[in-house]
């Protein structure tokens, strides 16, 4: 099936396109939230499962380590995302996203990622439906850094050779913030973390 044939083409590029004319951080959490209630349970649950199996193929001690901070990343921010809404602290919130230009970027980015037949497939996904379970994941991380400006990978995440994402009085740093600039659809490449000057 061609890309373009497949349902959730032209949803997901109609959804980017929308999201990239969003100007506040209100509105952009309202926007999202609205999408992701149109998840049904077997969509979540297969999202869910293809979090921990990526989780579960990893060595310890390491895989140990990282387990509270995936699901913190996924389905923590999901709900985060959907307690804010309905709480209607999107109405509270008229700030403008704070780096646009950025912001641009990762909506047209999208897309390009959901549809990206060289990135890796999953056992848990056909094909029809994978954009949109990708889909799932960039909308999470379009919260986190463009509405609670976080990084990509929550703070204390932690990566291979002890580094893990910190933060102090001068910001978030990231310990692979600039070393992900050759992977196009990384969120690396549009997180407002800055690099660890301690693992360059």
């Amino acid at each position: 099936m061609k890309d373009s044939e497949n349902p959730a083409f032209q949803k997901i590029h109609q959804i980017a396109d929308e999201m990239k004319s969003i100007k506040t951080k209100g509105r952009l959490l309202e926007f999202i939230a609205e999408i992701l209630m149109k998840y049904d349970r077997y969509s979540l649950a297969v999202i869910s499962a293809r979090a921990r199996d990526e989780v579960e193929c990893l060595p310890e001690p390491y895989r140990t380590k990282l387990l509270p901070y995936a699901k913190e990343w996924f389905f923590g921010r999901y709900h985060r995302i959907l307690l804010n809404y309905r709480r209607g602290d999107f109405k509270k919130n008229c700030s403008l996203i704070s780096d646009p230009e950025t912001f641009e970027k990762y909506c047209e980015m999208i897309p390009k990622a959901c549809f990206d037949e060289k990135k890796e497939g999953h056992r848990f996904v056909d094909k029809e439906k994978k954009p949109l379970y990708d889909l799932f994941y960039y909308l999470l991380c379009a919260y986190a850094m463009f509405v609670e400006e976080e990084p990509g990978h929550p703070p204390g995440t932690p990566f291979p050779g002890g580094f893990e994402v910190t933060q102090n009085s001068e910001g978030y740093f990231c310990p692979i913030r600039d070393k992900e600039e050759d992977i196009f659809y990384s969120v690396c490449n549009f997180c407002p973390a800055k690099q660890d000057e301690n693992n360059i």
